[in-house]
């Protein structure tokens, strides 16, 4: 098939892999012809690319991450105008069998409709955001206002126009179901976060590691990724507090976004000192830090109604690391977590209970490895990249 790839966001393809750059792999090595549109990640290197052997046309766009609610928002409704000037600039011939995009964002709508028109190719769906209600959950956006109803009478398109939608669980299923009721639910199915595993690393550089950065008396309970307002790193911090007697306890927190500096402002107010807050890694080195935690942390904010599931929980797989969660009480993750025995959870905003689970963890070393090994297990043969790509043409065949 002829397929192409609409990105609100994609890396380097030599530099990073994560699940869009592994499926696009995945539709490129089973002999497809892909292209992926997609912001440029350097201003000087614009246009048509050959990225790891896969061509890649990079937009100049306003900045989509890192700036405020009003400068973000003008840069998406840009975006189908960007796009559409650079496919008839680097690919005139526009017939595609095969159109996928993800959301966020939802304001490749009209890209992705003129393209259907224009090639009368099977638009698939990739929904991994629910927006604007999640921007409404966390304060951004006012329920029923102007943006609001802009957005949302998108978002209904969206899902019109589209010919499948692969959801990330059971709960996302039902929800859009329940506010969409106009929708033809048949398109609905899922599709669960993937990744490809990456090779576990030697205990000896572990453990190497740990005598370097002298942690070797120290549980380690770690958070990666995005320190943002859907993440409420808050209530880790109030856990980090309830927990200041258990001595041995090291929270570690790596990353960056736009709630890192009040989060950093919040422990030196509190004068917490269980909590290191370091910098964002490559993949690569990053992963070895997870394998070397003893507790791997997912936190999501309990203001949500939408059944969110993070996507961090792989890396956690990955490596074999349990998982303890702080989560709201409308994602299923909790369940996922039960049905799998990869850890253990607790509602958003409970930190006494939290912090039971946290140390029912600390306590059962045998649990921990057998929690973390039915993780790796699980992804090894349900989350993998392939997996994903096979969902996706079952769609269509």
């Amino acid at each position: 098939m002829k397929v192409i790839f609409l990105a609100l966001a994609f890396p380097k393809m030599d530099k990073s892999k994560y699940l869009y750059t592994q499926l696009v792999s995945q539709f490129h090595e089973n002999g497809h012809d892909i292209t992926v549109v997609a912001p440029s990640y350097d201003d000087k290197i614009t246009g048509l690319q050959i990225e790891d052997g896969i061509k890649i046309i990079r937009v100049k766009t306003l900045p989509l991450f890192g700036v405020g609610l009003i400068k973000k928002g003008i840069a998406n409704v840009l975006l189908p105008y960007q796009y559409k000037r650079a496919l008839k600039k680097y690919d005139g011939n526009l017939n595609y069998d095969l159109i996928i995009t993800p959301t966020p964002p939802i304001s490749l709508y009209g890209v992705t409709a003129w393209l259907k028109r224009k090639s009368k190719g099977k638009f698939y769906l990739i929904l991994r955001d629910i927006f604007p209600q999640n921007a409404v959950d966390l304060d951004m956006l006012k329920k029923n206002g102007f943006i609001y109803s802009y957005f949302r009478r998108k978002e209904k398109k969206l899902y019109r126009a589209s010919d499948a939608i692969g959801c990330m669980s059971q709960g996302n299923i039902d929800y859009v179901k329940k506010h969409n009721p106009d929708l033809d639910s048949e398109k609905l199915h899922m599709l669960p976060n993937w990744g490809d595993l990456l090779p576990i690393i030697p205990n000896s550089e572990i453990i190497e590691l740990r005598k370097k950065e002298k942690l070797t008396d120290k549980t380690i309970v770690i958070f990666g990724g995005n320190i943002g307002l859907p993440q409420k790193l808050e209530n880790i911090v109030e856990l980090a507090i309830a927990c200041k007697d258990e001595k041995d306890i090291l929270f570690l927190i790596m990353g960056t976004g736009n709630e890192r500096q009040n989060l950093e402002n919040l422990v030196k107010q509190k004068d917490v000192n269980n909590i290191s807050i370091r910098d964002g890694l490559p993949q690569k080195e990053y992963m070895k830090w997870v394998q070397m935690a003893d507790i791997g942390l997912i936190s999501l904010s309990e203001k949500f109604t939408i059944p969110n599931i993070p996507s961090k929980a792989l890396s956690y797989y990955n490596t074999k690391t349990p998982i303890l969660a702080s989560i709201d009480n409308n994602t299923d993750f909790g369940k996922i977590i039960d049905d799998l025995e990869t850890g253990v959870w607790a509602e958003a905003g409970k930190t006494q209970e939290l912090k039971e689970k946290l140390l029912f963890l600390t306590k059962n070393a045998d649990l921990r490895a057998a929690m973390g090994n039915n993780g790796y297990e699980y992804m090894k043969e349900n989350l993998t990249a392939n997996k994903a790509f096979l969902t996706i043409l079952k769609q269509f065949t």
